[in-house]
């Protein structure tokens, strides 16, 4: 019996696969952003940012070798790319969310991601000259206009009772980096998964080894409390080896700027985790938020 090609997955179940992948990462950033703000001020931000990286590169160098050996070539020829990718989207991004997080509040954090979808738009269309197609653009705006009716708590007041401090404009220049991370995914070339985000994960310890050094040497000590080695144990796991490797996928099926406003699912599945975990109460401005949001969702991911 000769064995049969693989079928190539059809558009419709590329877009399914690639907003599965797209809204889990939105999911696990979701509770990076609760974590992160829960451990600020007990555990240093930049020993976060080198432990969420050191962590999934050895849990991954195992698995990953053989596929490094037959990705190899395709490596050499992007490596500068690649590199370029691991220090802006994980050493440098990955750190600056924690840092940002120890100055500012988790609502002020909603807000400024709500902007990424616009900024990776922005970006792909400054490297790569992408276009946005109508439906994808109303899709984003109806999205967006969830988001605030959440952050606002349905009312205008609310919203421009808002107060920003230099933890949102670290947060606002992260959203900018994520942005052409995101845009610049294409061109790392084809590469199984386990390939690149190894790469990524072991560039990015190293490249942040050196600020954690100078972070402890400054006296600010890493404790490895119960609550400290959960919390690392999280963020390593979920918002970065998992994410990361599924919003890749996600990028790769429904392009970036599609991918990017799976990002506004974060405050939905803030609010229900909330609900569930801290016993907050869904209000009406969450569920026509949430209607906004999921929408606009479906109208960006399918349009062009």
């Amino acid at each position: 019996m000769t064995s049969q090609p693989p079928v190539p997955p059809t558009r419709r179940s590329s877009t399914l696969i690639g907003a599965l992948c797209a809204a889990f990462s939105a999911l696990c950033w979701s509770g990076n952003h609760i974590v992160g703000r829960a451990i600020s001020g007990e555990v240093p931000p930049i020993a976060t940012g080198s432990i969420r990286w050191i962590i999934p590169a050895l849990l991954l160098a195992p698995f990953a070798l053989p596929h490094l050996r037959r990705d190899w070539p395709q490596i050499q020829r992007t490596w500068p790319t690649i590199v370029t990718l691991s220090l802006v989207g994980g050493a440098i991004f990955g750190t600056l969310q924690y840092v940002g997080l120890t100055y500012t509040t988790a609502l002020n954090v909603s807000v400024l991601n709500s902007v990424a979808p616009v900024f990776i738009i922005a970006a792909g269309w400054a490297l790569f000259r992408d276009r946005v197609g109508a439906v994808q653009a109303l899709g984003i705006a109806t999205s967006l206009a969830g988001v605030i009716a959440i952050i606002s708590k349905g009312s205008l007041e609310t919203l421009g009772r808002l107060s920003f401090n230099k933890g949102d404009l670290v947060i606002l220049f992260n959203m900018g980096l994520w942005a052409i991370y995101s845009a610049s995914l294409r061109k790392r070339g084809p590469m199984h998964w386990m390939s690149f985000t190894f790469i990524l994960a072991a560039l990015s310890a190293v490249a942040t080894l050196p600020a954690w050094w100078l972070e402890h040497a400054s006296g600010t000590v890493l404790v490895l409390t119960p609550k400290a080695v959960a919390a690392l144990a999280f963020v390593a796991l979920f918002p970065s080896l998992l994410a990361y490797a599924t919003w890749s996928r996600g990028v790769e099926l429904l392009g970036s700027g599609r991918a990017g406003v799976f990002l506004h699912l974060i405050p939905i599945f803030s609010a229900l985790v909330a609900g569930a975990v801290l016993g907050e109460e869904i209000a009406g401005y969450h569920l026509a938020g949430f209607a906004l949001i999921l929408g606009g969702v479906w109208l960006a991911a399918r349009g062009r």
